[in-house]
């Protein structure tokens, strides 16, 4: 005996824009069945969507991907407010309730929004120079450093732990300075700044900026400057345009609604 599929179809929403007009995005819905991305609209605006299984999503790298695409897709001609990842509405009647009874925040949020651009700014110390620098920089680690040389390893365990402590303070020290001096010459150019957290022991910054769409050359100007200024001692990874996750990322409970 065969059995039926029964799992539930619902409705996968992407983000919200201002539009009365149903819309049409192309075959870039999660999941990799080619599900249309469309607009459900009430009044002046409408919800990103596409038809979907009734499932958790996993925290994939493919899935975020999928979900990403869809609102970069949508953002070559709207202003976005992205939705959070996995957000699944029953069906797109729930969907119309939603817009209804969060009309005026979403329109609030969109007047916020529009115009601005999300920008990110990844610097990471090069290994080869911090270190020498810290070196120059320290004499307290160098003149250590220098004392245990002609010893064997079994000798200076001790002191080769100091050293290993006293060179991350230092690291650590420098990413704060660098950091300060990068946000110095930036924050006057956007409307708000998002620190998020950075990975590997080098990486000295890792922010994202709202910036006004007719700042964004003067932003790129100063960044290429930084670029130029720290690029013997740092790599840079610049960003941008990118959904604006950082500054708004609606945490919908469809159960609420």
């Amino acid at each position: 005996m065969i059995e039926a599929n029964t799992r539930k179809e619902g409705t996968y929403i992407y983000c919200i824009i201002g539009d009365s007009k149903v819309q049409t995005f192309g075959p870039l819905g999660i999941g990799g069945r080619g599900d249309e991305l469309h607009t459900v609209c009430f009044n002046d605006i409408a919800a990103v969507v596409s038809d979907s299984p009734v499932k958790r999503y996993p925290v994939s790298r493919e899935n975020l991907i999928s979900h990403e695409r869809a609102i970069e897709e949508v953002m070559k001609t709207y202003t976005v407010l992205p939705v959070r990842f996995a957000t699944i509405a029953e069906d797109e009647e729930k969907v119309k309730r939603i817009l209804e009874r969060e009309h005026d925040r979403f329109i609030d949020l969109l007047k916020n929004i529009e115009g601005k651009k999300e920008l990110g700014l990844k610097a990471i110390f090069k290994e080869d120079v911090i270190y020498k620098e810290i070196l120059e920089k320290y004499k307290d680690i160098k003149k250590l450093k220098e004392a245990i040389a002609s010893k064997s390893p079994e000798q200076t365990l001790y002191q080769r732990m100091e050293i290993g402590r006293m060179v991350e303070q230092a690291l650590e020290r420098e990413k704060e300075k660098y950091k300060e001096e990068i946000l110095e010459v930036l924050v006057s150019l956007c409307e708000e700044v998002k620190i998020n957290n950075t990975t590997g022991e080098r990486m000295i910054i890792n922010a994202a900026f709202l910036v006004k769409e007719d700042k964004e050359a003067e932003f790129d100007q100063k960044i290429q400057e930084i670029a130029e200024k720290y690029g013997d001692k740092m790599k840079f990874k610049y960003v941008g345009t990118l959904p604006p996750f950082n500054f708004v990322n609606l945490t919908i409970n469809v159960g609420e609604y």
